[in-house]
């Protein structure tokens, strides 16, 4: 077993931080960990003074990254993926859910299958359906001929694929069957996110007693607060039941709705996200995101034809970064939204920590929030 000694750093595990702190790790596990005088052997040491010990981060909603998208079938599929996720840990996610758009359901079940044996091995943590139970008026840049209401047996297929891999289902609860879909994937111990949405508020507070318990990028892809008409968001965030996802790149949210959202949510219920597609980690350029074409210029994406945002190019580590320096998200916090509130969202207790057992790795990040390394 390779041991790797990491010494002299600022350790914040999840639960408590250690000031010239240690961390033991063999073959990837936290064996141990304290504070001052560190073990004296191991295969390497890593000098950490200077910096902070994170756990590896954890994503729930990624699409794709260094220039490949999740999707497809086969071969072509695992490979996307294996390409994706080496983007993502070189950031410092270690733990990362595979995020697909709205596809025929057949092809999606295809897709769920092709990336078990990645779930299995623990490249990936599971799939994330966004889609294709979405609401038309708010599609963002799903295809709309892809879009249906969920019927009992697709949703039942779905859920089932691959051995059971899905973590995440993000659907509108207004649409019909909506309600009962929602019962249907929380009854398989799955995360059902309210998303891509024209619900009102009443329509999610009863979505949210049948059982959802996240918002799929909050604020995006759904109806405005109004003072009058609070509609989705209002209701989300107020519900101590739902966590709720930001995309913290200074496109989709402004600084000051980030700071708004996560204070008000807290951090046990704040969930940094990349949403990222094929161009995070790679140069501006023409991406596809499913079917549609995506047009990346200065680091944004949007689609072609109607210029809607089309994902974003984030890294965790970039969306921790805005967060704490642009958004003033109190660091400690900033790190729960990328660590220890979205691995309890999946029911992980092995990743999202740095206690002795953990599985997650962790990350080296200078006084910037920039990654020094990624173990």
């Amino acid at each position: 077993m390779s041991a790797v000694l990491v010494t002299g750093g600022t350790v914040h595990t999840g639960h408590r931080m250690l000031t010239d702190g240690w961390v033991l790790l063999r073959d990837g596990v936290v064996a141990d960990l304290g504070a001052g005088t560190a073990p004296t052997t191991a295969d390497e040491v890593v000098d950490a003074r200077g910096a902070h010990v994170v756990p590896g981060f954890v994503d729930l909603h990624c699409h794709g990254g260094g220039g490949a998208q999740f999707g497809g079938t086969g071969d072509a599929a695992v490979a996307a993926a294996r390409t994706v996720a080496a983007t993502h840990r070189a950031h410092g996610t270690t733990t990362l859910v595979a995020s697909l758009v709205s596809r025929p359901v057949a092809e999606l079940r295809e897709t769920v299958a092709a990336l078990a044996d990645l779930v299995a091995d623990g490249v990936l943590a599971g799939v994330h359906l966004e889609g294709p139970w979405l609401s038309p008026a708010h599609r963002g840049a799903h295809d709309p001929d892809q879009l249906r209401h969920p019927e009992a047996r697709e949703v039942e297929a779905l859920l089932t694929a691959g051995g059971g891999v899905v973590r995440v289902v993000t659907l509108a609860p207004e649409l019909p069957g909506g309600l009962d879909a929602v019962r249907r994937i929380a009854g398989h111990g799955v995360v059902a996110a309210v998303g891509h949405t024209d619900a009102d508020a009443d329509g999610v507070r009863t979505a949210v007693d049948a059982g959802a318990s996240l918002a799929t990028h909050l604020f995006n892809a759904m109806p405005p607060v109004h003072h009058r008409e609070p509609g989705p968001v209002l209701a989300l965030l107020e519900d101590e039941r739902v966590a709720v996802e930001l995309i913290a790149d200074g496109v989709h949210l402004h600084p000051l709705t980030v700071a708004h959202a996560a204070r008000s949510a807290g951090p046990g219920r704040t969930v940094l996200v990349t949403d990222a597609m094929a161009a995070a980690g790679a140069a501006d350029g023409t991406y596809r995101l499913g079917d549609l074409e995506v047009e990346v210029v200065d680091g944004t994406a949007r689609l072609a034809e109607g210029g809607s945002i089309a994902g974003s190019t984030l890294t965790l580590d970039r969306a921790l970064r805005h967060a704490v320096t642009v958004a003033g998200v109190a660091f400690a916090d900033a790190l729960a939204a990328v660590t220890r509130t979205p691995a309890r969202l999946l029911g992980r207790a092995d990743v999202g920590h740095l206690e002795p057992g953990a599985r997650g790795g962790a990350v080296l990040l200078d006084r910037g929030c920039n990654v020094l390394r990624v173990l």
